[in-house]
């Protein structure tokens, strides 16, 4: 069956947008930087219950995979874009936005090991540690976020079509579909 003009049209415009889809994910990032920070009040209070573990799975889950697709989409679709257009005020930013993803990835693999901890039960993990370095990661995450936001995506927008934007949207779902086992007969 061939696809109507106006079925390629419909799917042309259900296609995601990459800076809906980038969007998206800043939301649930914060999201997930406010459960981090429930999750610590809640091991002050009563230690890692189920509750808690649960939390630090779900925590974990977020971090360790939908924010690296994240800041890889930036590197691979926004950054250098940004870079070829050589503005100096843009250059700078855009290296600025690319040194936060080398600190953010030191920071979370600083913190996993004690979210791990909690996730599946044991008590080594330190409580202290975990306060402080969840408090620089988010400070950093919102920062990082906030400068992206303001700048980086308007400007980057406003160079990108329709077209590209999709484009940019489609390649990025592609890389989060699970991938399909093939059927046996």
């Amino acid at each position: 069956m061939t696809p109507t003009l106006e079925s390629q049209a419909l799917a042309a415009t259900t296609l995601p947008d990459g800076f809906d889809v980038l969007d998206v994910c800043h939301r649930q990032t914060v999201l997930t930087l406010g459960k981090l920070a429930a999750l610590i009040s809640s091991l002050v209070r009563t230690g890692p219950d189920p509750d808690s573990r649960a939390l630090a799975n779900e925590i974990i889950r977020h971090f360790s995979t939908t924010a690296r697709l994240h800041h890889e989409d930036e590197e691979r679709h926004l950054f250098p874009r940004l870079l070829r257009d050589g503005d100096a005020a843009t250059t700078q930013t855009v290296q600025r936005l690319q040194q936060d993803h080398a600190w953010l990835e030191q920071d979370w693999k600083e913190i996993l090991p004690h979210l791990d901890a909690v996730a599946s039960g044991q008590s080594w993990y330190d409580l202290d540690f975990l306060r402080e370095a969840a408090a620089v990661f988010t400070a950093l995450s919102h920062d990082h976020i906030a400068l992206e936001e303001s700048f980086i995506y308007p400007h980057a927008r406003s160079r990108m079509g329709d077209g590209e934007r999709r484009d940019m949207g489609r390649e990025m779902a592609a890389r989060r579909r699970p991938e399909r086992q093939p059927v046996q007969l």
